[in-house]
């Protein structure tokens, strides 16, 4: 990937620059102004389509209310019946005249009520076995052309309400949606079929209203109801929508007939219900979109043009920098081939303008410049000559520490031989503890070689002070010599306790280091001296100076670098923990976890 990029950066830069100014342009303005008019496009298009379907999924909520209330009341009238003592007497009474069954019929006028009472039942009928009961388009016989009926089937089959597209035959056939429903007469151990029709006209008024193509249709995807009246009583398969049949509920989108649609699906399960219902809108995106897509079109033709007209403006630009860009690179190749006489006269306050006065300036600096050479080549030659002498006198001023510590050796063999033992070992001792401290690293030593280095260092005080004024005293379990820990954090902590808290002692001075273990195998190192102690302001000072990043000389230096190289290693739960008293000693507490030893 670098490497086109570095290919067609090289072929830009290749390019003269009015065809530089014709690529930027795209690159810079037509690109992206096309990217954002189809962005823009793109989601007005997809705005205006997803507010038709808040719409539509609206109105498809509001159409599953209004049909909810026109079902209910066929719904409670069903429940009146499945209770009613005068229905099951009138369907199992054995009438014995014709007389009888007539005057029954006509003071049964609960259904006739019905249909006038409640504007949303257009028919009510009862299938009945019961031979004696004469048919009076309210009360029907079970014929063998009912019982083979789906709906009938389906009623007998499974308890409770089915809502069917079916067909009144007291009504020459006309078919509507209707609640079918078992009517048990449990007196009688026998049963009828209630067929309830709800009135069309209100889903005609209800749907018309609509704004897209809306339907009603049954569990069997035959259309009970639409806006489009000629689809009423077809199935979903016959319409120009066969991809509908069998969909749940949701929004979808769907190709019919080589056209986009959009789809709102919502189902209606009323209560007591066997099946439900299904509203459904369809719409074509195609009618929605179109007026966005007039628009984008004419922004784009807007754009075309615009595009057209900038592309004129940039050539005569283009021409306009090119033609003084031309006049300054004909200046510079004269520079180029050493005449230093040149003057720029372009004028101007632009960018080019401000180029030709800088040329000016730059060629009167150069001018400067060459009579400066051979003084500036004169002072480097002899900077060079000097530092080489510094580097002379610095080879000449090195020692060798392999030569400090050899010659140490030579003084301690001859003071020995003179039989001057006392100096010979403290000469050794120095020399161990210089070798020591120069050779250390960053590497982990173990506890016994860092007690050596401090013995030494008591040794040697002791020595220059007398054994009077000093003596010390170091208690460390054996098994810890072997604990490895960072290098130099003890010797700084009894060095401080020579050099401060014996300070002014005369004689009895008396240091003491005790190790034991701490915290699952931690250390525990103690150092104490009987020296002058601490004020509580001074030891609160040390205290807080521990923590202190700052390099503050008056801080105890050797005392926080060992604080902050603890803490660092093993975390917070370590460190120097101090305690004074004035006049009574110091007593430092070095600490080291054990699991982060491990």
């Amino acid at each position: 990937m670098r490497q086109v990029i570095r290919r067609i950066g090289f072929r830009f830069n290749n390019l003269r620059l009015k065809s530089q100014l014709f690529i930027a342009f795209l690159i810079v303005v037509l690109i992206p102004v096309l990217i954002v008019g189809i962005f823009l496009t793109a989601q007005y298009r997809n705005n205006v389509l997803e507010q038709a379907t808040r719409q539509t999924t609206n109105n498809v909520d509001k159409i599953v209310t209004q049909t909810s209330d026109i079902l209910r009341i066929p719904m409670e009238l069903s429940d009146d019946y499945m209770v009613s003592t005068d229905l099951s007497s009138l369907v199992n009474t054995r009438y014995a005249t014709v007389f009888d069954s007539t005057h029954a019929l006509w003071e049964f006028n609960d259904f006739r009520s019905a249909v006038k009472l409640y504007r949303e039942v257009d028919y009510i009928r009862l299938y009945a076995d019961n031979d004696t009961l004469l048919e009076n388009w309210e009360f029907l016989h079970l014929t063998d052309a009912v019982r083979g009926t789906d709906w009938y089937r389906a009623a007998n089959a499974k308890d409770g309400i089915h809502w069917i597209y079916t067909s009144n035959e007291t009504r020459k056939g006309a078919k509507s949606l209707s609640l079918v429903r078992r009517i048990p007469f449990p007196t009688y151990k026998t049963s009828g079929v209630l067929v309830i029709d709800v009135n069309p006209e209100l889903f005609d008024t209800m749907l018309r209203q609509e704004p897209y193509d809306t339907m009603i249709v049954d569990a069997s995807d035959t259309v009970a109801a639409a806006k489009n009246r000629s689809w009423i009583g077809k199935s979903l398969s016959q319409l120009e929508f066969p991809g509908l049949a069998g969909k749940s509920e949701g929004t979808y989108n769907m190709t019919f007939g080589g056209e986009e649609y959009r789809v709102v699906i919502e189902k209606l399960n009323p209560a007591s219900s066997v099946n439900g219902l299904r509203i459904v809108s369809v719409f074509a995106v195609e009618s929605i979109v179109g007026e966005a897509n007039r628009v984008a079109r004419l922004g784009m033709g807007v754009l075309a043009v615009s595009m057209a007209i900038a592309l004129v403006l940039i050539y005569i630009v283009a021409s306009v920098l090119t033609k003084r860009t031309l006049v300054l690179y004909r200046n510079l190749s004269r520079v180029g081939k050493g005449d230093l006489q040149v003057y720029s006269d372009i004028q101007g306050n632009d960018e080019i303008g401000l180029l030709s006065r800088q040329f000016n300036n730059m060629v009167a600096s150069i001018r400067e410049l060459m009579a400066e050479v051979e003084d500036s080549h004169r002072q480097r030659t002899e900077l060079e000559v000097r530092q080489r002498d510094i580097k002379l006198k610095m080879m000449a001023s090195q020692i060798n520490p392999h030569f400090l510590f050899n010659a140490l050796e030579s003084i301690r063999m001859r003071i020995h031989m003179k039989g001057e033992k006392e100096i010979a070992s403290v000469v050794r001792m120095l020399g161990r503890l210089i070798r020591n401290n120069i050779e250390i690293g960053q590497r982990h030593i173990p506890l016994g070689e860092e007690l050596e280095i401090v013995r030494y260092y008591l040794e040697i005080q002791k020595f220059r002070y007398g054994e009077d004024r000093l003596e010390f005293v170091i208690d460390v379990e054996e098994e810890m010599s072997l604990t490895l820990i960072p290098p130099l954090i003890l010797q700084p902590l009894v060095e401080n306790a020579v050099v401060h808290g014996l300070e002014g002692i005369g004689e009895g001075g008396r240091i003491s280091i005790t190790g034991r273990r701490w915290q699952d195998g931690g250390l525990q190192l103690t150092v104490a001296d009987n020296g002058v102690g601490m004020t509580p302001e001074r030891l609160r000072d040390n205290r807080d100076a521990l923590d202190d990043p700052s390099e503050d000389k008056g801080h105890r230096i050797g005392l926080r670098n060992v604080h902050q190289r603890l803490v660092l290693n093993y975390g917070s739960g370590s460190g120097l923990r101090l305690e004074s008293a004035e006049g009574g000693g110091t007593q430092i507490k070095l600490l080291i976890p054990g699991k982060k030893e491990e």
